[in-house]
């Protein structure tokens, strides 16, 4: 009798330590799969390490680009657990459609429109010299998903510039593409946010816009309805919302309350 005792305590404190176990790889295997816009690249890859340093068993894998891309992505299935846009508008369109872990949306960063120029350029030093002739090319973001895009078409009307500068305007996937064609020399001149020019040493700011030419730039996030690791998606956004996250925000240039 006192085998059989034994054998199902063993038998009960081994399947015990299985279940331990087994929990505990699957927390070290935890991988957050986080879409954000492109502007936030260096930012969020120098929080990955940082937010690493105290949850080790949470591997961050970003999906960087346009806003409007990534909520088609989204809508459409692909996998994600948080989503940072740099719009209100494509988070506005997935918590209508109840796409949002309730009580998880909130406003990561704001930033500032500027418009860019190559280095060595010194004909544009203000919106209207967008018309002088000399100025061939501007880049923007595709309208219907680049908010940087939109925010810069938001300028251009305001200004009473746009039809005057339509037939100029070339137009990018992504805000990180109106730079690099900048840098290129492909285009004269293109609107970016002033934390893009910030990691350039080959253009220059030459005008950045009043925030009364365009609707607030700020960057909204949430944890996604259909993630698979939605308390560690709030772990994530709960850091976000810290003083170390704010304090790289602002080191990049971005805009923090």
């Amino acid at each position: 009798m006192r085998r059989k005792h034994f054998l199902a305590f063993l038998g009960i404190a081994l399947t015990s330590f299985s279940l331990v176990l087994g929990l505990q790889l699957a927390q070290a295997n935890t991988t957050l799969l986080i879409s954000a816009a492109a502007s936030l690249k260096e930012v969020l890859e120098e929080i990955k390490p940082l937010y690493q340093k105290t949850r080790s068993n949470v591997n961050l894998t970003y999906n960087f680009g346009a806003s409007g891309a990534l909520l088609q992505q989204i809508e459409q299935g692909a996998p994600a657990d948080v989503f940072i846009s740099a719009a209100k508008r494509q988070m506005d369109t997935l918590e209508q459609k109840g796409g949002l872990v309730p009580g998880t949306r909130g406003n990561l960063a704001n930033n500032r429109l500027a418009l860019v120029v190559p280095k060595n350029t010194r004909i544009v030093t203000s919106f209207s010299s967008l018309k002088e002739p000399e100025i061939k090319r501007i880049a923007i973001g595709e309208v219907r998903s680049v908010p940087a895009g939109q925010y810069a078409e938001q300028v251009l009307k305001k200004l009473n510039l746009l039809n005057d500068v339509r037939s100029k305007l070339v137009y990018s996937n992504n805000v990180r593409q109106v730079l690099a064609a900048v840098e290129s020399g492909n285009a004269d001149a293109g609107f970016v946010y002033i934390t893009d020019a910030k990691i350039s040493d080959k253009v220059k700011v030459a005008v950045i816009a009043d925030d009364s030419f365009h609707s607030p730039i700020l960057y909204p996030m949430a944890a996604l309805k259909n993630s698979k690791n939605v308390e560690a998606a709030k772990a994530f956004l709960q850091y976000l919302s810290g003083d170390e996250a704010k304090g790289v925000l602002r080191k990049n240039g971005f805009i923090v309350k």
